[in-house]
C-alpha cells in the first residue's frame, strides 16, 4: 500500500503483527469507519496507513488532528486505553513550572558532555492538523511561527533557531 486509496477493505495483517492497530481495528470499526474524515479532512485511511505499511509499529495509528479522537472514538479509545492503562475520562495533570521539578545537578564529568540541546516539536499548532493531514504549506507556516515565537525567549530559555532546511554542513557538524 502506497498511498490511503490503496485501502480498499479491511486490512490483513501479517502474522504475529503485534500493533495497536491490528489488535484493536476490527472488521466492524474499519466498515463504520471508511471513507470519512475528520474536521480537518483527514481520512480515516490516512491515518491508519502508516500501520497498514509498517506491520512492526507499536501504535500504528496517528489522528490527522485534535477532531479525530471524537470522529473515531471506537478505534482511538481503545488504543489510547490500552497504550496508557488509564480511561477515557482519566484526566491527566499537568505543572509546567520548572521550579518544581526534582533534578539532581549532573556531576561535572556528564555536565562537559553536553554541547548543545535540542527540542523535538512531535506536535503542532492548534490550528493546523497532526502529522498525516498537515500540508507542506501549513508546515512551513508552523516553522514560521514557532520560529518566531522562539526568537523572543530569554535568559535560560535563549538560543538560537536552526531550520534543518538549508543547514549548512558545517553547522550540522
Amino acid at each position: 500500500m502506497k498511498k490511503p486509496e490503496d485501502i480498499t477493505g479491511p486490512i490483513e495483517f501479517p502474522a504475529g503483527t503485534k500493533s495497536l492497530l491490528c489488535k484493536h481495528l476490527s472488521k466492524e470499526i474499519h466498515e463504520k469507519y471508511r471513507g470519512k474524515s475528520d474536521k480537518a479532512g483527514v481520512s480515516f485511511e490516512r491515518m491508519i496507513l502508516s500501520g497498514a505499511q509498517n506491520v512492526d509499529s507499536g501504535i500504528g495509528v496517528y489522528a490527522g488532528d485534535h477532531d479525530s479522537y471524537y470522529t473515531f472514538p471506537d478505534l482511538f479509545d481503545k488504543i489510547i486505553e490500552d497504550y496508557h492503562q488509564h480511561g477515557k475520562d482519566a484526566k491527566h495533570k499537568s505543572d509546567m513550572d520548572f521550579t518544581k521539578l526534582s533534578c539532581p545537578p549532573l556531576s561535572k564529568e556528564d555536565a562537559a558532555m553536553i554541547k548543545s540541546t535540542r527540542i523535538r516539536v512531535g506536535r503542532n499548532l492548534k490550528i493546523f492538523p497532526l502529522g498525516p493531514g498537515i500540508s507542506k504549506e501549513q508546515r512551513d507556516k508552523v516553522e514560521e511561527l514557532v520560529s518566531k515565537a522562539l526568537s523572543g525567549m530569554t535568559g535560560d530559555l535563549k538560543g538560537k533557531y536552526y531550520p534543518l532546511n538549508g543547514m549548512k554542513p558545517e553547522v550540522a557538524k
